[in-house]
């Protein structure tokens, strides 16, 4: 392997949403930083499930519904 090519991996402090902490490895920051997290998974509608509405006002997703509105039958 060649030498100096690879990133420092130390430990970081991570905080969720919740306050809840863990360690992990990462290249973000110094030996010991914290990382406080805006979204995470307990939070994002993307991994709870939650509802996301659209406000297309006539552009791209309209055009996309009406163009393909006949696979909905």
């Amino acid at each position: 392997m060649k030498q100096g090519i690879h990133p420092d991996y130390h430990m970081i402090n991570v905080v969720m949403t919740d306050g809840t902490t863990f360690q992990t490895r990462s290249t973000w920051g110094k030996a010991g930083d914290t990382m406080n997290l805006d979204i995470d998974p307990k939070s994002h509608p993307a991994w709870t499930g939650g509802q996301q509405t659209l406000l297309d006002r006539g552009g791209r997703v309209s055009k996309f519904n009406q163009k393909f509105a006949f696979l909905n039958k």
